[in-house]
């Protein structure tokens, strides 16, 4: 297509994708109380000064915090925050369907299927990483809150809580595709199994600096609940590789198959070594009046 209907698709299909979530973020706001008590339950559950678990932390000596929200527009900034994060969230399936079917068009049959396994693949590794956050952030806030001085009281923002929240989950979430991208380049030949074998010292160094940097608790059960999974992928993604390669291997051994076009030997050659073959392929010379050197006239 032109350029102007390429820029009137992108158009079009922004509009779709963003029209889907707003009537999410707006469905999103009617329920943003429940939808921040499940984010945060799990935290406040460990480390929150509701009354029962208040009276146990005074009876133990341990420490708790006060949940705030503060300022006469907070509440509200608050439930536009977590409506919008919802919208966004929940309305995924419409606006990634619109940038795929925006890029699809323009790509091979080989690369649309490389994309599907990574959307397949993507999503629930996703999952799993923030599944992993969600269960691992109460521990860390345990940990972060008993660093507290004696007779000083803790007071957590909301909106802070929320953000940490968000920002492990996309975290973690994130961290576990990190495997999927070798795996896709080595699919696609950018890198070889071998090649990820041999980084295998450097990734796991690699992977722990970013647990500790990307895990906000100093607790090394934390670093190592991000870390220990990213170091099973990793490993996993190099055995697929090495698989691949061999396979891969195999199939040039082979030659290609009777439907696959062989590769065209574009190696040049040298001008006077073509005359010479093209010169003793000439049909002989033949006797006649009817001949000019060899050939007949309408030859």
């Amino acid at each position: 297509m032109p350029l102007a209907d390429h820029l009137r698709e992108l158009r079009n299909r922004l509009a779709k994708g963003v029209l889907a979530i707003l009537v999410v973020t707006i469905v999103a706001a009617f329920f943003y109380r429940d939808i921040v008590n499940f984010i945060t339950e799990p935290v406040l559950d460990e480390i929150g000064c509701h009354q029962s678990f208040g009276e146990l932390a005074k009876a133990k000596n341990v420490h708790c915090a006060h949940i705030t929200v503060s300022g006469l527009l907070a509440p509200f900034t608050l439930a536009l925050k977590v409506a919008l994060m919802a919208g966004v969230v929940l309305a995924s399936p419409v606006w990634l369907y619109q940038l795929w079917a925006f890029v699809a068009p323009g790509l091979h049959r080989n690369e649309k299927k490389y994309a599907y396994a990574f959307v397949a693949f993507g999503f629930p590794l996703f999952l799993g990483g923030g599944y992993l956050a969600f269960h691992v952030l109460p521990t860390t806030a345990r940990v972060m809150i008993d660093l507290t001085p004696s007779g000083a009281e803790n007071l957590l923002p909301l909106d802070d809580l929320l953000d940490l929240v968000t920002r492990m989950i996309v975290v973690f979430g994130l961290a576990f595709e990190m495997p999927l991208l070798l795996v896709m380049l080595n699919l696609t030949g950018v890198l070889s199994g071998r090649r990820m074998l041999g980084w295998w010292r450097g990734m796991v160094v690699g992977i722990t600096a970013f647990a500790a940097v990307a895990t906000p608790s100093p607790d090394p059960m934390t670093m190592l609940a991000l870390a220990a999974p990213i170091w099973a992928l990793y490993f996993i993604a190099v055995a697929i590789a090495l698989i691949n390669d061999q396979r891969r291997d195999r199939r040039a051994a082979k030659g290609p198959a009777d439907d696959e076009a062989s590769e065209l030997d574009l190696t040049p050659e040298d001008i006077g070594e073509i005359e010479a073959v093209s010169a003793s392929r000439t049909l002989p010379e033949q006797a006649g009046a009817d001949r000019v050197n060899g050939y007949d006239d309408i030859t």
